[in-house]
């Protein structure tokens, strides 16, 4: 696991511990990255992801805000995300649209590529996923979540779909994340993913196809978005 992650970990357990209360401003980000033991740019990364995932949110001029525990959305997504290369400020609906394009295509190839090592990489991935939501660690969970689409660009066989996955990474990962926010519906992932892991496994091709253009429209709307199918 990458520092970002670890120290967006650190910060999470700490926050729901009670460390952090609701409503209190965290510690500078010089003050975070020195008890942390890490860079400020690594700080931002993790601060990013917990943001993205509702746990605080940024207060322009005061700093970062413990957000409020409560039901239903508890920060708005982010509309563009800084990234690498050409994926550099792509909106969160561009992005959707990009997976919408790419994914079902992996889906089905996967499905009708399907080999014995697939199924188990595919539930033991859904598995740490839904483990991880039961311990509400939304940062290890959007980490499987992550894993689970990056292993079905790679079953699909080609060889391109995987690369453009991970050209694509930062702003992949960012639109994964940003569901979590939704603190009631936090399980609708990993339950879609069980039918997209379940037609991939049986080898269905189009049921996996249709399963994964679903999960994508589903996860749009769940951050208030719509985008144009193509």
């Amino acid at each position: 696991m990458s520092m970002p992650n670890i120290a967006a970990q650190t910060l999470q357990r700490q926050i729901l511990s009670g460390t952090y209360q609701p409503g209190e401003m965290l510690p500078s980000q010089r003050e975070l990255s020195e008890s942390m033991g890490i860079s400020r740019a690594s700080l931002r990364e993790a601060l990013s992801m917990l943001e993205a995932l509702g746990f605080i949110r940024s207060v322009p001029g005061k700093g970062t805000l413990v957000a409020e525990r409560q039901a239903g959305r508890v920060a708005p997504p982010p509309l563009q995300v800084a990234a690498e290369g050409d994926a550099a400020g792509l909106e969160l609906a561009a992005i959707f649209q990009l997976r919408y394009v790419l994914e079902p295509a992996s889906a089905a190839l996967a499905a009708r590529n399907l080999t014995p090592q697939a199924t188990p990489r595919l539930w033991g991935i859904q598995a740490r996923f839904e483990e991880a939501l039961k311990n509400l660690d939304l940062v290890s969970a959007s980490h499987a979540d992550l894993e689970f689409h990056q292993l079905i660009a790679e079953l699909s066989g080609n060889p391109g779909f995987a690369q453009v996955v991970r050209q694509f990474e930062s702003p992949i990962s960012h639109s994964l994340r940003v569901p979590f926010a939704d603190r009631e519906r936090i399980w609708a992932p990993a339950i879609e993913h069980r039918s997209v892991a379940a037609a991939i496994s049986a080898g269905d091709a189009e049921g996996a196809r249709r399963a994964m253009q679903q999960h994508l429209v589903n996860a749009a709307a769940r951050v208030g978005l719509e985008f144009a199918l193509p």
